[in-house]
């Protein structure tokens, strides 16, 4: 398994890394910690999805994002002893590699150089977080929710999405209105197919084109 937040550390580093966790193994719907718990590990996703939502002052979940294999969540535990800025459940059953802070401190004294690999972690995590920024000032609503319409149909490997529109609006930063319009625009030009609680890209060029990204 490869992790893209792992994209040019050395494999011997990545691999002491590994050596230190544990495997975890959730079913659909098991919540891997809640907002607010103490943060003390990160998790490294082998299998499955995993959604990150977050409860707002109003007492409403706003779905923060959605984490496909190969990718981690809670790695600010590595650095700093804080509490969980959001609740991660599980979409469906799905295993990751759980590495808990205090194992990776003991790696960091006997290997300095490990250090590298945290540095691309929280690198990888602050581009991510610089991209969606941008989209936020820059970028039409209507692009952001073609865009993670692409994301997520990545994700499934272009199978059908079982992702509600306000789970989609809360993704792409808009409303449920706007998320509507843009769907049913689609739909009627044929390069999308709904249902209730679920969609499916049929033609990704051409949502790529209007989505403002490369159609390959």
């Amino acid at each position: 398994m490869e992790w893209q937040l792992f994209e040019g550390v050395p494999q011997e580093e990545v691999q002491r890394v590994l050596s230190l966790a544990r495997r975890r193994r959730f079913a659909r719907g098991e919540v891997v910690f809640h907002q607010d718990d103490l943060a003390d590990s990160v998790h490294l996703i082998v299998s499955g999805r995993f959604a990150s939502a977050r409860r707002t002052p109003l007492g409403e979940d706003t779905l923060l994002s959605i984490h496909p294999a190969g990718d981690a969540f809670g790695e600010l535990a590595l650095v700093s002893e804080s509490t969980r800025a959001a609740t991660v459940t599980a979409l469906e059953a799905g295993e990751t590699m759980c590495v808990h802070r205090i194992d990776f401190d003991r790696l960091r004294v006997d290997h300095p150089s490990i250090d590298r690999m945290l540095v691309g972690l929280l690198a990888y995590r602050l581009r991510r977080m610089n991209e969606r920024l941008a989209e936020a000032f820059y970028e039409p609503a209507d692009r952001r929710v073609l865009r993670r319409l692409l994301e997520l149909g990545a994700s499934y490997g272009e199978k059908e999405v079982p992702l509600t529109q306000e789970q989609l609006a809360s993704l792409a930063g808009t409303s449920r209105a706007t998320v509507n319009a843009v769907l049913v625009r689609e739909r009627k030009r044929g390069t999308i197919t709904m249902r209730r609680g679920a969609l499916a890209i049929v033609d990704r060029a051409a949502i790529a084109r209007r989505a403002g990204l490369p159609s390959t």
